[in-house]
């Protein structure tokens, strides 16, 4: 009887491993795929949705896009993992048995214990988020004057609490609307941990786009009206979106695997506490040489994704898992329309220029997005994105 081996996840990890493991497995094993969404959503160009809803047409893959019809598909939300009896608990469809599982969920927002940041905070983890943060915008705009503006507020200000910032801020100047945006950041400086030259150019540009950046203090709390620091006055918002931190999912809660708040803990292998069961991208920690694991992010899910489908089909023969490295290809931030290039490698080569900001970072702002749409369908799908990149 051919082992079944689940797919747990649609984002970056998951829609990445599905085509490696279709290679590797053939007709040798079953190969179920699980996700809530019908979709991939290339998450990383979701902030787009704030300025622009129409973009979500390019940004969306559907899954039957990237799969082969052998492989079965069940939409569905994942709300537990049964490690002794081998089973996937649904909610949606009936629950899943399986013989291997790449747990692939992705992470939900950390609101680190924040008083009323889950009850009032928005957050943008998914293609709704970001819808319903343009619909917030905009109805904020529509009922704001120029005597008093709307405020909306972006907290945390790493990658997407940037990026975000960036939206409303185009979205505040092509329909010309009265809208003041604040970027929060608990640290003495945006970005981090970025190093400084970095860090000066994204404030610049922030600056430039007329974000008002507050950085060295932190939230305290949150209600329907106000956010609270710890030392400066309370700022009265209209919008608040929290960008700030992820967790593990919450189908995670009573795992006995071994994790750290619901990301569960692999090898350079992805393979869990568990031989059967493992675990790549946002719901894991994967180990890596010195004393740091993979960071949480697209590249390092994409990168890691041909390795982990490898080591499930070793796994199922009996052979030796390989190890997997993270490569840094540098860091490439949109702000709006325009978007900065840091120590960025391309096909392996460095950038000549260590930051730069202009055409030929957005071009490749927009080029790894588009590399990543081509990798899992095609390159004509990737080039209809383009332009909504």
């Amino acid at each position: 009887m051919s082992p079944t081996v689940a797919v747990l996840g649609a984002g970056y990890a998951g829609a990445g491993a599905i085509p490696e493991l279709e290679d590797r497995l053939g007709d040798d094993a079953d190969l179920v795929w699980i996700s809530d969404t019908d979709y991939h959503l290339v998450l990383h160009e979701a902030h787009r949705c704030i300025r622009d809803p129409a973009v979500r047409e390019k940004i969306t893959i559907p899954v039957t896009d990237i799969k082969s019809p052998s492989t079965q598909f069940v939409q569905a939300e994942v709300t537990g993992l049964d490690t002794d009896d081998r089973v996937v608990e649904l909610d949606g469809a009936d629950d899943v048995a399986y013989d291997y599982v790449l747990v692939a969920l992705g992470s939900q927002t950390a609101y680190y214990g924040i008083d009323g940041m889950a009850e009032n905070a928005l957050t943008l983890k998914s293609l709704d988020d970001a819808l319903d943060i343009h619909e917030r915008v905009k109805d904020a705009a529509r009922e704001a004057t120029r005597e008093d503006p709307a405020t909306v507020v972006i907290g945390g200000a790493g990658l997407s609490g940037i990026q975000s910032a960036g939206e409303v801020a185009e979205f505040r100047d092509k329909h010309n609307a009265p809208v003041e945006v604040y970027l929060v950041e608990a640290l003495p400086e945006i970005f981090p941990p970025g190093d400084a030259e970095v860090q000066g150019a994204l404030r610049h540009h922030l600056e430039e786009a007329d974000v008002n950046i507050l950085t060295d203090d932190p939230i305290t709390s949150a209600d329907d009206e106000e956010i609270h620091f710890d030392e400066r006055d309370s700022l009265d918002y209209d919008v608040f979106v929290w960008t700030g931190g992820i967790t593990g999912r919450d189908a995670l809660d009573d795992t006995s695997l071994e994790n750290e708040h619901n990301r569960l803990n692999t090898g350079q292998d992805f393979q869990t506490s568990d031989d059967r069961v493992f675990a790549i991208g946002d719901s894991a920690i994967v180990e890596q040489p010195g004393e740091h694991p993979a960071p949480p992010t697209a590249l390092a899910a994409w990168q890691a994704a041909e390795v982990a489908a490898k080591n499930v089909a070793n796994a199922i023969d009996d052979h030796p898992l390989e190890t997997w490295t993270y490569h840094d290809e540098g860091t490439l931030i949109s702000i709006g329309e325009t978007a900065i290039a840091h120590e960025v490698t391309v096909y392996g080569i460095d950038a000549p220029v260590r930051t730069f900001n202009g055409l030929p970072a957005k071009m490749l702002k927009k080029g790894a997005a588009a590399r990543w749409i081509a990798k899992i369908t095609s390159p004509t799908r990737a080039i209809k994105a383009w332009d909504a990149l």
